[in-house]
C-alpha cells in the first residue's frame, strides 16, 4: 500500500505538470508555435511518470527496480520533448 504522504505528493506533482501542460498547450493554440506543443506533451509525459511507478508496481507486481526503470524513462521522454522545444 501507498503511504499517504506519498500519495499525496505524487498527485500533486500530477496535477502541477497538467496545469502546465494545458497551459503550453493554450499558448500553442493562441501563437500556433510547434515548441509550446513540444512542452505541453513533455509535461504529460513528466506527469505521467511522476505517478506510474507505484501503479506499475502494484499492477503488474513488478520489482521496485524495473518499475523505477519504466518511470525513469517516461520521465527522460518528457525532458526530451522539453528539450526539443527549446532549440526550437
Amino acid at each position: 500500500m501507498i503511504e499517504t504522504p506519498v500519495l499525496v505528493a505524487k498527485s500533486l506533482t500530477f496535477v502541477l505538470s497538467l496545469v502546465v501542460a494545458a497551459l503550453a498547450y493554450h499558448g500553442y493554440r493562441r501563437s500556433g508555435e510547434q515548441p509550446m506543443l513540444y512542452v505541453a506533451a513533455g509535461f504529460v509525459f513528466i506527469g505521467a511518470g511522476a505517478i506510474c511507478e507505484g501503479l506499475i508496481h502494484l499492477a503488474f507486481d513488478t520489482s521496485l527496480a524495473s518499475a523505477g526503470l519504466i518511470q525513469a524513462a517516461i520521465v527522460s521522454s518528457g525532458m526530451v520533448l522539453v528539450l526539443l522545444s527549446l532549440r526550437s
